[in-house]
C-alpha cells in the first residue's frame, strides 16, 4: 500500500504541471489584455516583460500555499486517507474544468475553481465520515471552513460590480481630460500627474503583492502599513517629476512605460497569488505524506493535525520549476491567445467580428440605456454635450493592415492596468478574496463601455458576451463543486488504483486537447484565406476579380460534393455519415457568412479602379451565401431523417436525385469554366441547361406524386423528397445568377480599363 501511495504522490506532481499549463492558458488574459490590445510594444517585448513578472512572482509566492492546506477545510478533522482523496479529486476536477473553459475561449477564475474544488471534495469526504459515524449532518461544519466559502462568494459579487463601475468612471474622466487626439507636449502637466499617480500606484502594487509571499515580508509588514501614506505620496511626487521630465525634455510617451510596468506588475501578482491554485494542492499532499510517513501509523488512523499547524515553507526549487513551466506555457500555448481574444474582442474600439449573439436581456439593457441617454441629454446643455462628444471622437485609423490596428489606445490600456492594480491591492489589504480574472476583465469591460467602444452597432453583442462570461464564472463555482464532489466519492470507495487510472485518463485527455495540436486548433483553409485578406492594405480590380473567382470555385465545388454524399447517405441506414457531413456543411455556411459579414472591410480597401465593381462583388457574396444556405436546407433534413432511423429513400428516388445532382454538377462546372476563361458568350447555352435541370426537377416531382398515389412511400418520405427538390432548384437558379453577376463584374472592370 505504501508503494501505491508514493506513486499517487508522484503522479500529483505530474498533474501539477498539467494544471499549471491549463491555468496559465486561462489567466494569461489578466496581464496581457492591456498591452496586447493597445499594441504599445511588439508581441515579443510584451511576452518578455510578462514572463519576467511571472517568474519573479512565482519565486516569491511561498506564503500563499497555506490556502490549499487549511484555507477551505479543517485538516485536523480528516485522516491521511481522507485528505489524499480530497487532493486527488481536486486536481483531476480542476484540470478538466479549466481545460473546458480554455477550449471555449472563456476566461474564468482559477481561484474560484480551486476553492470550490476543495470545497466539493471536502464536503464529499466529510459527509462520508459524518454518515459513517452516525453523526448528525450539522457536524459537517466541523470539517468545512464555511465562513471562508461565504466570504469568497461575497468577494465574487462585490468585485464584479465594483471593478466594472470604477473602471467605467475612471476611463470616462480620463477620456474627458485627454480625449482621443490629445497632444502629450501640450498636456504635459496633466500627463505628468496621471503618469505620476499611475506609476506610484503600480509600484506600490508590486511591493504589496510581490513581497507578500516572501519569507521576509513579516519583517517589513509593520513598516509598510505604518508608512503607507508616506510611501505612496513620496512615490507620487517622485514619479510625477520623472514623468514631466520624460515628456518635456526627452519627448517620450509615458503611457508606454505605464503599460509596460503595469503588465509586469499584473503578471507578478498573478503568479504570486494564483500559483497556489496550481501547485498548492500537490505541495499540501506532499506535506501530508511527509507527516504520515514519519508517524508510522495506519493511514485511516493518522489525523492531519500537523497539516493545520504552523506554516510550512515551500522549497525554492519547486517555485523555480513552477515559474519555468508557467513561462513556457505563456510562450507556447495557443489556448492562452484564444482566451485573450475573447476579452480583446469584447473591449475593442470599432467594428469586430462579433462572436456572441444578442439575447433578450442584452437587447433590453441597450434599449434601457438609449432611453436613459435621451433623458440625460435633455438635462445637459447642448454646448456641454458638443464638448463631451468632441472628447470622445475617435480619430480615423490610417493603418490598413487589420493585424496592426490596436483594439484601443494607450490611455485606456493605462486605465485598465492602473484600476486593476489598485483594486486588487485594496482587496489584498482588506484580505478580500478578489480574483485577478474578475477584476481585470470587468475593469476592461467597464472602461470599454465608458470609452464608447460599445456603439449601437455592437452593444447588444458585447453585453451578451460579457453576460456569458459572467455566467461562466458562476458556472465555474457550481461545476467545480459537483465535479470534485463526484470524483471524491468515486476515489474514496474504489481506492487509489482507480485514482491512478483517472489521472492517466486526464493526462491523455490533455494530450489530445491541449498539448497535441488538434484539427480544430489548426487554422483552416478558410481562416487562412480571411487572415491573408486582413493583411492586405489595398485591393485593386484584378485582385478583387481573382479573389471572387476562388470563392466561387470553393462554394460550387463543395456544394456539389456535399450533395453527392448526402444523396448517397439518404438511401442507406448508416447514421455515421451524418455528423461529418453536417460539420463540413456548417463550415461552408460559416465561410460564406464570414465573407459576407466582412464585405465592408474589403470595400474600404478597394483602389479607385475597383470601386465601381464593389456592388457586383457584394452581389456575388449574396449569391454564394444563398447557395450555401440552400445546400444546408437540403442536407440537414436528410441527415435528421436517417439519424431518426426513418425508412431511407427508395432506390428509384436515389437514382433520380443522383442523376439530377450529376446534371447540376455539370452545369456548375460549365459556369466555372466560363468564369475562368472570362468567356460569357455561352449564356444561352447555360440558360438552356438550367431549364433542363428545372424540367428534371418537375419530372421528379410528378414521379413522387405517383408514388404517393400508389402508396409506395409515406408522409415523411414525401416531405423530405419534395424539400430536397425545392432546394436543388434554388441552388440551380442561384448558380445561374452567379454566372450573370460575375459576367457583369468583368464587364464593369473592363469598361473602367478602357476608359
Amino acid at each position: 500500500m505504501n508503494t501505491i501511495i508514493l506513486i499517487v504522490i508522484l503522479s500529483l506532481a505530474l498533474l501539477a504541471v498539467v494544471d499549471l499549463i491549463v491555468g496559465v492558458s486561462n489567466d494569461a488574459i489578466n496581464f496581457l489584455n492591456a498591452s496586447l490590445g493597445s499594441k504599445a510594444f511588439s508581441f515579443k517585448t510584451i511576452m518578455i516583460i510578462a514572463s519576467a513578472g511571472i517568474f519573479v512572482g512565482a519565486v516569491f509566492s511561498s506564503g500563499m500555499m497555506e490556502v490549499a492546506r487549511k484555507g477551505i477545510f479543517h485538516p485536523e478533522a480528516f485522516n491521511f486517507y481522507d485528505v489524499l482523496v480530497v487532493f486527488v479529486a481536486v486536481l483531476i476536477g480542476d484540470i478538466l474544468l479549466l481545460n473546458v473553459f480554455n477550449n471555449l475561449g472563456m476566461p474564468t477564475s482559477t481561484t474560484v475553481s480551486i476553492v470550490f474544488d476543495l470545497l466539493g471534495a471536502a464536503v464529499a469526504v466529510g459527509l462520508i465520515n459524518v454518515i459513517g459515524q452516525d453523526q448528525p449532518i450539522a457536524n459537517l461544519a466541523n470539517y468545512i471552513n464555511s465562513s471562508r466559502a461565504l466570504t469568497i462568494i461575497f468577494g465574487i459579487l462585490f468585485s464584479v460590480i465594483v471593478a466594472f463601475s470604477v473602471g467605467a468612471l475612471v476611463q470616462y474622466v480620463s477620456r474627458l481630460v485627454f480625449s482621443f487626439q490629445f497632444d502629450i507636449q501640450k498636456r504635459a502637466i496633466a500627463t505628468s500627474l496621471f503618469g505620476g499617480f499611475s506609476i506610484a500606484a503600480i509600484t506600490y502594487f508590486i511591493v504589496l503583492k510581490g513581497l507578500k509571499g516572501t519569507d521576509f515580508y513579516g519583517d517589513i509588514k509593520g513598516f509598510l502599513h505604518q508608512y503607507t501614506a508616506v510611501i505612496i505620496s513620496g512615490s507620487f511626487i517622485f514619479w510625477t517629476i520623472v514623468t514631466f521630465l520624460t515628456v518635456k525634455v526627452f519627448k517620450k510617451d509615458i503611457f508606454k512605460f505605464i503599460v509596460l510596468l503595469g503588465t509586469f506588475s499584473l503578471a507578478l501578482a498573478f503568479a504570486g497569488n494564483d500559483l497556489v491554485n496550481f501547485i498548492g494542492v500537490p505541495i499540501a499532499a506532499y506535506n501530508s505524506w511527509d507527516f504520515w510517513s514519519a508517524s508510522g501509523q495506519d493511514m485511516h488512523l493518522y489525523m492531519m493535525t500537523d497539516l493545520a499547524g504552523n506554516k510550512v515553507p515551500t522549497p525554492l526549487y519547486f517555485l523555480i520549476a513552477a515559474g519555468l513551466v508557467m513561462v513556457a506555457t505563456l510562450w507556447f500555448s495557443k489556448k492562452a491567445k484564444h482566451v485573450a481574444k475573447t476579452a480583446l474582442d469584447l473591449s475593442a474600439q470599432g467594428d469586430k467580428d462579433e462572436r456572441f449573439t444578442s439575447n433578450i436581456v442584452s437587447r433590453a439593457v441597450v434599449r434601457g440605456a438609449l432611453n436613459l441617454n435621451k433623458t440625460v441629454q435633455k438635462v445637459i446643455p447642448l454646448s456641454t454635450r458638443v464638448w463631451i462628444d468632441a472628447r470622445f471622437q475617435a480619430p480615423e485609423i490610417t493603418i490598413k493592415n487589420e493585424e496592426d490596428i490596436p483594439e484601443f489606445d494607450m490611455v485606456r490600456a493605462s486605465v485598465n492596468l492602473l484600476v486593476s492594480a489598485i483594486l486588487i491591492s485594496i482587496g489584498t489589504s482588506f484580505k478580500l478574496p478578489l480574483s485577478t480574472t474578475y477584476v481585470t476583465f470587468m475593469v476592461a469591460m467597464g472602461a470599454s463601455l465608458a470609452d464608447r467602444a460599445w456603439g449601437r452597432e455592437s452593444a447588444v453583442y458585447r453585453i451578451a458576451g460579457v453576460m456569458n462570461v459572467i455566467a461562466g464564472w458562476f458556472l465555474t463555482a457550481i461545476s467545480a463543486f459537483i465535479i470534485a464532489f463526484t470524483f471524491a466519492l468515486i476515489i474514496y470507495h474504489t481506492g487509489f488504483v482507480v485514482a491512478l487510472i483517472l489521472e492517466a485518463g486526464v493526462v491523455f485527455y490533455m494530450y489530445k486537447t491541449h498539448i497535441k495540436p488538434s484539427k480544430a486548433e489548426e487554422m483552416s483553409e478558410d481562416d487562412m484565406e480571411i487572415a491573408e485578406a486582413n493583411k492586405v492594405e489595398e485591393i485593386n480590380a484584378g485582385e478583387l476579380l481573382q479573389k471572387s473567382s476562388k470563392q466561387v470555385h470553393k462554394v460550387l465545388q463543395r456544394t456539389a460534393s456535399y450533395l453527392e454524399r448526402a444523396i448517397e447517405g439518404a438511401g442507406k441506414t448508416d447514421v455515421r455519415f451524418g455528423k461529418p457531413l453536417m460539420k463540413d456543411v456548417g463550415k461552408l455556411d460559416a465561410y460564406t457568412k464570414k465573407r459576407k459579414d466582412r464585405a465592408n472591410k474589403i470595400l474600404l480597401k478597394l483602389t479607385p479602379d475597383a470601386i465601381e465593381a464593389g456592388p457586383y462583388y457584394l452581389q456575388l457574396l449574396d449569391t454564394q451565401r444563398e447557395i450555401a444556405l440552400a445546400a444546408r436546407y437540403a442536407i440537414a433534413p436528410i441527415v435528421e431523417h436517417i439519424t431518426n432511423s426513418h425508412t431511407p429513400l427508395i432506390q428509384e428516388q436515389i437514382d433520380e436525385l443522383t442523376k439530377l445532382n450529376a446534371s447540376m454538377t455539370g452545369f456548375s462546372n460549365d459556369v466555372l469554366k466560363a468564369i475562368d476563361s472570362y468567356d460569357f458568350s455561352k449564356r444561352d447555352e447555360l440558360n438552356q441547361k438550367m431549364e433542363d435541370i428545372i424540367k428534371q426537377i418537375d419530372d421528379a416531382r410528378r414521379n413522387q406524386v405517383k408514388r404517393v398515389k400508389e402508396d409506395v412511400v409515406g408522409v415523411r418520405n414525401s416531405m423530405l423528397f419534395f424539400n430536397i427538390l425545392q432546394e436543388l432548384k434554388n441552388i440551380n437558379l442561384f448558380t445561374m445568377n452567379l454566372f450573370k453577376s460575375y459576367r457583369d463584374f468583368v464587364d464593369v472592370i473592363g469598361r473602367n480599363k478602357d476608359s
